[in-house]
């Protein structure tokens, strides 16, 4: 139920010792983490064969989150996406049952417009019926929360927060995803014991619930995050009641 990783699968020297010597480095990060998220797919296309490459080195049970290109999220701002939804989604479906989520980050400017927001989620869903997380960065989205329960569309969990109810889940309960860039200095700080002791029984929480939890790292700039995501698993394996 907890798919936990970081944004992106390199391997640093300074965490080499605790991951297997032979493979790639997204095959020898799968064999500790059962989560990535593929953040490249935002700036450029993958071709199918790419995906499924990637689905073919992990083992059973591992999971990709897929961020849709900045040309729908950040250039069209969702407007007309159709044609670009198409071309996005088809080398995706590589992935196989290893595509776990796809992941729609906002520009900061863009505001909730109810027609325009709705109308792309609709296009969305008519063409992927699996599970979807939005990371919007302006503070109008806190009024997208009934539209994205209808359309069964998660809300990330920030953290640096960005408005007032984005630092816990939000929209679809059904789905749970914590997307964590970083704090004080966003993209490289480290994230404190006290911190992930907390994330981890937040997670614990939903995941006895029923809820599917997806949590990624994405402090990277430092090397933060791998480091980060293997403290929450140690944490994780030790259970809520031993981390109080």
């Amino acid at each position: 139920m907890i798919h936990l990783g970081c944004a992106g699968w390199s391997v640093s020297a300074a965490l080499a010792e605790q991951f297997a010597s032979a493979g790639s480095h997204l095959q020898r990060y799968a064999l500790r983490l059962n989560a990535v998220e593929i953040n490249s797919s935002f700036y450029r296309p993958h071709r199918p064969q790419t995906y499924a490459r990637w689905a073919a080195s992990v083992p059973e049970g591992f999971a990709f989150a897929v961020k849709i290109p900045k040309a729908i999220t950040h250039e069209r701002r969702l407007i007309e996406c159709e044609a670009a939804l198409d071309d996005f989604l088809h080398p995706c479906t590589q992935l196989g049952q290893r595509l776990g989520c796809l992941l729609v980050q906002l520009p900061p400017s863009l505001e909730y417009h109810t027609v325009t927001t709705r109308k792309f989620f609709e296009q969305l869903r008519r063409r992927h019926q699996g599970a979807v997380a939005v990371e919007p960065r302006h503070p109008s989205w806190q009024a997208a929360q009934a539209m994205l329960d209808d359309l069964h569309i998660a809300q990330v969990a920030a953290s640096p927060s960005r408005f007032d109810t984005d630092a816990q889940p939000g929209g679809w309960p059904g789905l749970v995803y914590w997307r964590l860039h970083g704090e004080p200095r966003i993209y490289h700080s480290a994230y404190p014991e006290t911190y992930l002791k907390r994330l981890a029984q937040a997670l614990r929480r939903s995941g006895d619930a029923g809820v599917p939890c997806w949590c990624i790292f994405d402090n990277t700039a430092s090397g933060a995050a791998l480091a980060d995501a293997l403290a929450l698993e140690r944490l994780l394996a030790q259970g809520v009641s031993q981390i109080d």
